[in-house]
């Protein structure tokens, strides 16, 4: 505390200096424009009111700090207000920081200049405590290979598998018993962004690691790991989104602060990773001594292990907790803003019951695993309302690459070796160039197309449920890159939608999902690694009259 106390007053000092003895600079130009928009090469004036006033030596320092608390959606209001729908931010001592909606730009760093737009160092360093050398905070040859292998497990056998018994197990005797009980009793609240990410957390251990930390259980116990996590990613993020990264780095080599919690949050978490991997490593060799092939169930961590080239146990503990941070964080908080954008709007609850309703009439119902995975892979209106729900409210909320060598995007920008590119999936869902004026309704109407509709252009991507005469209609990924893009596009896409579609028809087949706010509240946004609701997600749960689940 006194280390931080000490450097932002020192900061200041020097800051209020360089005010009184200079002048801001009061509008910039910009030049460019993006896919779909009039005028994309002329240079225009972006709005000097919403662009952050940049002072020498110390950049936009005091508008960064001013909107700490609202960062994801202070920098989606500038790039909005850019005609280019990209500018550049500047921070202390120079450094420049590229912020973009523009989905040819996207396209350039993800797909056409991939190599030139690695995961950069600041972004690296800050994470690397608790991702390590996981997937998500590695380039190159070690990307790859950790792609090489993990991309076995994302086959139809293995999704199939996920759904008719992970998925459908996890739900059947844990989460609607919970909800069941919480239905019969209307004074119970629950935290419904919890209660998600305990479902996505016992999910991902199982199909990835082949273990169930039964962490939904009716008591909801106490998880000293899920507590550690969550401070692990808070504290990480904070350091990435740092105004003064030497603030975390002293904190660091003094061992104080947050940083001293840091330290013992991720002790916690690798513990738990490290007692997963050797009691895998055990029932591989129990595997090899008897013989017995059905031993060990195939998964991402057995895969690893058996490769034969993974024998540092610590490199192995960074693939787990990557996972694990992929397969809870992100699809818990895809879901979570599902839940409260269907809350309110009713016709889109109608729509996803008839479609539920349809298909388990039209499939039998018999509850046969292989009818609950064709049943959902084929809720396309389902699968268009959360595809709507993540435009709005995308579970990374932004990303970072850094340029490696001087670059020149399709804008004309000049991007200089070493500076931050940012893509903001945030911002480009609230774009009306790229949405139309009614960007800000949720209407998975616009992922939907009908006999007679002039083509979107999408890939068909869906059968349409029974009786129903729609098909689902992709976006180009550069446009919608809630799954990254190009090279490093999710692996677990599917898989994601899959957990997400069987969910919601699950829950929302059975129960109503009423969200426990003071009248006129709404959530309170926040983001940290994905997006969540500040304090939890408060709901009442109410049975349906009707059963729309078939059961």
């Amino acid at each position: 505390m006194l280390a931080e106390l000490l450097a932002s007053f020192l900061f200041l000092i020097s800051s209020m200096i360089f005010i009184l003895f200079t002048g801001g600079n009061k509008k910039r130009s910009i030049t460019g424009g993006k896919q779909g928009v009039p005028a994309a090469n002329n240079t225009v004036s972006a709005d000097p009111g919403l662009l952050p006033r940049s002072y020498p030596v110390i950049g936009s320092y005091f508008a960064i700090y001013a909107n700490r608390d609202r960062r994801v959606q202070w920098l989606a209001d500038v790039i909005r207000s850019s005609p280019s729908a990209t500018f550049i931010l500047h921070r202390f001592l120079g450094q420049r920081q590229v912020f973009t909606a523009n989905p040819a730009i996207v396209h350039h760093i993800l797909k056409t200049h991939f190599h030139n737009y690695p995961k950069g160092e600041l972004l690296r360093e800050s994470l690397h405590d608790f991702l390590g050398d996981g997937i998500f905070n590695v380039n190159g040859d070690t990307w790859k290979v950790q792609r090489q292998v993990s991309s076995h497990e994302f086959n139809r056998r293995s999704l199939r598998r996920f759904v008719e018994t992970v998925v459908e197990t996890e739900l059947s005797d844990r989460l609607v018993p919970i909800l069941a009980a919480a239905a019969e009793d209307k004074a119970t609240v629950l935290d419904m962004q919890d209660i998600l990410q305990r479902f996505t957390f016992d999910n991902i251990c199982k199909i990835a690691f082949g273990y169930d930390p039964a962490y939904l259980l009716p008591s909801l116990p106490p998880g000293e790991f899920a507590d550690a996590f969550e401070e692990a990613v808070l504290i990480s993020s904070g350091r990435l989104n740092s105004i003064l990264p030497v603030v975390w780095k002293l904190k660091r080599v003094l061992g104080v602060g947050s940083e001293r919690r840091l330290r013992l949050a991720v002790s916690r978490v690798r513990d738990f990773a490290r007692d997963l991997i050797r009691e895998k490593k055990r029932l591989i060799a129990e595997q090899s001594t008897t013989n017995e092939e059905a031993a060990v169930e195939v998964d991402i961590l057995s895969r690893f292990l058996m490769s034969g080239d993974y024998s540092d146990e610590n490199f192995v503990i960074d693939i787990v907790i990557s996972f694990i941070h992929a397969g809870r964080d992100t699809t818990s908080a895809a879901l979570t803003w599902f839940f409260w954008l269907v809350s309110q709007n009713p016709d889109v609850e109608r729509e996803i019951l008839e479609e539920v309703h349809q298909l388990k009439s039209s499939g039998g119902g018999d509850g046969s695993g292989t009818a609950v995975f064709d049943e959902t892979r084929d809720m396309v209106y389902t699968h268009a309302a959360l595809c709507e729900s993540m435009r709005l409210y995308p579970p990374v909320p932004v990303d970072t690459k850094e340029a490696i060598v001087d670059d020149f995007l399709p804008d004309g920008m000049l991007v200089k070796k070493g500076t931050r590119v940012v893509y903001h999936p945030y911002a480009m869902g609230r774009l009306p160039e790229l949405w139309g004026s009614d960007w800000a309704e949720f209407k998975p109407d616009r992922w939907l197309e009908r006999p007679g509709d002039a083509s979107s252009g999408g890939n068909g991507g869906g059968r349409g449920a029974p009786g129903r005469k729609w098909s689902f209609v992709g976006r180009d990924q550069y446009l919608y890159p809630v799954f990254q893009a190009g090279p490093r596009v999710c692996l677990g896409k599917e898989m994601a939608f899959l957990q997400m579609k069987r969910m919601v028809a699950g829950v929302l087949g059975r129960f109503r999902v009423v969200p426990a706010l003071d009248k006129g509240r709404e959530p309170e946004y926040f983001a940290d690694l994905t997006s969540k609701m500040k304090g939890g997600f408060p709901v009442r749960i109410e049975p349906r009259t009707i059963d729309y689940s078939g059961n």
